[in-house]
């Protein structure tokens, strides 16, 4: 007698796979709704934000700054030996101060801040999960929506983009200090032609990005934890989950920004390249 087989086939898997992933789709934009209503009915408490700014914001500043430095270094560095081939030693601070206000800084700073606060925020949460925190506050009549994914994402929506003027300002001053200092450019041309360059366009541009990466950081993150499987198996997966998800996220809507950015920049100033400042 023939045995039946309990694998299931690859056709069988991918639409279980396909299944998996619209319920969760289905379950992030249910979570954004609920997410949305208590924004719209409350305001949390300010005993609530203060430690949840602090963790966020205060504590992410040294990690940031580093990050910002180091990027306008390698720039520097990188981009040094083509552009002196050229004989364009001194529009190297354009380039690097264009790619850090509207790209690298933004992006990378949202990428490292995805790895400390939107682990952090996972496993927090998953741990309450796990300990059945999260079921106390509904049993005493708190939402968990409100009390813990609405100040987060406060804090994630306001002082990311702060974050990310930090992220911009060290890079900035990284890659000049090594332009001008080790690679001995003239510092009165590197600041003229990174002035023409750099406008109040390309610095909104990359704090308009920021919003939307630190709402993207809090949604994923506050949801992986949410959904956090039992043990410490399952909240060390949640937590290794929100970054990915998060880094994907960010990296997707820098894609779609770009695009639609640069389409109101040819609105507004046709004829001109986004890449020149106002």
């Amino acid at each position: 007698m023939a045995t039946v087989s309990s694998q299931p086939t690859p056709l069988e898997q991918l639409g279980s796979r396909t299944i998996g992933m619209i319920s969760t789709l289905g379950d992030l934009i249910s979570f954004c709704g609920q997410l949305a209503l208590w924004m719209t009915t409350t305001y949390p408490r300010k005993r609530l934000l203060v430690p949840t700014f602090y963790q966020i914001g205060v504590r992410s500043v040294p990690v940031v700054a580093i990050t910002g430095t180091f990027i306008g270094m390698v720039l520097a560095v990188q981009a040094y030996n083509q552009f002196a081939q050229m004989g364009l030693q001194t529009r190297l601070g354009s380039v690097i101060n264009v790619s850090l206000v509207t790209e690298l800084g933004p992006v990378l700073a949202a990428t490292m801040l995805a790895g400390r606060i939107g682990g952090a925020m996972a496993a927090e949460i998953g741990t309450m999960k796990v300990t059945e925190q999260v079921d106390a506050l509904r049993c005493l009549g708190v939402n968990p929506i409100r009390y813990l994914v609405v100040p987060r994402f406060l804090a994630c929506v306001v002082l990311i983009p702060l974050l990310t003027v930090m992220a911009d300002f060290m890079g900035v001053i990284g890659g000049a200090l090594v332009s001008i200092k080790i690679m001995k450019i003239d510092a009165f041309y590197y600041w003229m032609h990174s002035r023409g360059f750099v406008g109040l366009w390309e610095v909104f541009t990359g704090l308009f990005k920021s919003l939307f990466f630190g709402a993207e950081i809090a949604i994923i993150s506050c949801h992986r934890g949410f959904r956090s499987g039992a043990g410490a198996e399952g909240v060390g997966r949640s937590a290794t989950e929100a970054f990915v998800y998060s880094f994907i996220a960010i990296l997707a809507s820098d894609f779609m920004l770009g695009i639609l950015l640069n389409g109101i920049y040819n609105l507004i100033w046709p004829g001109q390249s986004a890449s020149i400042g106002n």
